[in-house]
């Protein structure tokens, strides 16, 4: 048996080989430890699935706080679209990570799960049913052999002992023929004594290799046995693991984003809409906007009416008002991103002198760190007001109200006669100060 373990392995010291006694217990244990390794599995995959979500909600958290300070802060035109465009990507990648999430989850987890279920069936009494079969089938098989290794080794002990024994009468022999005080009638028992010692030795050598042979031929009944126990081990284990290779490929498949189409595609877009910004079209549209193309009623003679003089103004804009962005713009009429980030907050006088600089969006604010647009956040706050007349804008960045109804003004009423405001839907836009009263 040892010889034989010996050839195959490679290996000098068989006492902890498989074929020794109860050591197939390794090979019981492992389906234990593949019961154990789905639960590790699933739990690796319910880590990983809270990473992808805490990552995707970050990036939708950052998206929204800055499309919000990008779209009240100084940037217009393409170029704020572009800008923009980073948001969509983040969030178009965070629902991405929310799939991965979703598919770790509802599909991965979900399918080592049942696998696990199929695979390995709970006893009553504790441990899996497979576990118990293969113990049985290895204690069946070794069971033969095992006595006879037990009687074997037995034979051993006796004959290694008769061996001493004899060893230790022919020494006692010798030292009596070299004593004078030993008389001939000792030295005779002495060396009877020798003598049935040589023979227990001979009997015990005979039991003993009798022992040894019927082990030898009990070895490849009980070596046929086992194996046959373990291959179906091992059929089981060819079960787990090609399973598991399979669940690490789709698994795979799921965190791979770059195999993913709609992940391409977001860079795509991406790309295209940076590549879009027209630096001469936003150049062009802010001098219509805020430069030398605005329009300008000039200041003209009028003729005093007593009757025009306490009426609310016409649903028109009071001469010198703000122009809605003109239609000759990269963005076509109605697109958000065509109004100006400026029309959208403008928060400073239209006037100032040359010693006056505009401070809201200095970088030398708290000491170098001021961020321009976290600045124009607090443009939020306002004061309730409820509308006088009916009003509809009749322009794109004027707010349109029925009488009665009540929204927030976020600005004063600048020298032209106009306030921005927000209605309750959270759209904001102009409208006429003399149309509303506060609250």
């Amino acid at each position: 048996m040892s010889g034989s373990y010996d050839e195959s392995a490679g290996a000098d010291d068989t006492m902890d080989s498989f074929w020794e006694v109860g050591n197939y217990k390794r090979v019981v244990k492992r389906f234990d430890d593949g019961h154990r390794l789905c639960n590790d599995l699933m739990g690796c995959l319910q880590e990983r699935a809270k990473i992808e979500k805490a990552y995707g909600d970050q990036l939708t958290a950052w998206s929204k706080r800055w499309r919000q300070l990008i779209e009240k802060g100084p940037q217009y035109g393409s170029v704020e679209r572009a800008w923009l465009a980073v948001m969509t990507e983040a969030e178009k990648v965070s629902e991405l990570h929310q799939e991965v999430k979703n598919g770790l989850l509802n599909e991965d987890v979900e399918k080592v799960k049942n696998w696990q279920k199929e695979a390995y069936h709970k006893q009553m009494i504790g441990g899996f049913k497979e576990a118990k079969e293969a113990e049985e089938g290895f204690k069946k098989a070794q069971k033969p052999w095992a006595k006879k290794l037990k009687e074997m080794e037995a034979a051993k002990k006796t004959y290694h002992m008769a061996c001493k024994e004899e060893k230790l009468a022919a020494t006692r022999e010798a030292n009596g023929k070299t004593e004078a005080s030993v008389t001939p009638d000792q030295q005779k028992k002495l060396h009877e004594k020798v003598d049935k010692c040589k023979h227990d030795v001979q009997k015990a050598k005979e039991k003993y290799e009798k022992s040894l042979d019927e082990l030898s031929k009990c070895t490849p009944q009980y070596m046929e046995c086992m194996e046959q126990v373990f291959d179906q081990c091992q059929q089981h284990e060819v079960k787990r693991l090609t399973f598991l290779k399979e669940a690490l490929l789709d698994i795979k498949r799921h965190l791979n984003l770059t195999e993913n189409q709609s992940y391409a595609t977001v860079y795509r877009e991406l790309e295209r809409t940076i590549l879009a910004a027209n630096t001469q079209e936003d150049l062009k549209w802010f001098s219509n906007s805020h430069g030398p193309g605005m329009h300008m009623n000039w200041p003209a003679f009028e003729e005093y009416n007593p009757d025009q003089a306490n009426a609310p103004p016409k649903k028109k804009k009071p001469d010198g008002a703000p122009p809605t962005p003109s239609t000759d713009h990269v963005a076509p009429p109605g697109d958000r991103s065509s109004v100006s980030s400026y029309d959208k907050n403008q928060a400073y006088s239209t006037e100032w002198s040359d010693d006056e600089q505009p401070t809201a969006y200095s970088g030398n604010e708290n000491g170098g760190n001021g961020n321009s647009f976290e600045d124009d956040s607090s443009a939020g706050r306002g004061v309730r007001v409820r509308a006088l007349y009916d009003y509809e804008g009749q322009e794109q960045d004027e707010l349109s109200f029925k009488a009665g109804d009540e929204l927030t003004k976020t600005e004063d009423e600048d020298d032209q006669g106009w306030c921005r405001g927000r209605l309750d839907n959270g759209r904001e836009g102009l409208y006429p100060a003399n149309y509303v009263e506060p609250i």
